[in-house]
């Protein structure tokens, strides 16, 4: 039996004071609005969130990140 540990990138909203997590920035804006969250999904799309750069705006600030997670069976 192999077991591996699984990677996952994880996109993290912070807005007012709270946390929102989510699997891609596609889900994010799904959920989001542009009037709520104050940026649109082509613009973080291009901006190029990493671990390195966050996208640090007026109304939120959004992070990418890697969820390890425990080994899986296969």
């Amino acid at each position: 039996m192999e077991t591996t540990k699984q990677k996952r990138t994880i996109v993290h909203l912070e807005l007012e004071g709270k946390h929102y997590y989510y699997g891609n920035l596609k889900a994010l804006c799904d959920s989001w609005d542009k009037e709520d969250i104050g940026v649109a999904y082509n613009y973080l799309k291009n901006y190029g969130i990493d671990e390195e750069h966050p996208y640090i705006g007026k109304k939120c600030i959004i992070r990418k990140g890697t969820i390890i997670t425990s080994p899986h069976s296969k």
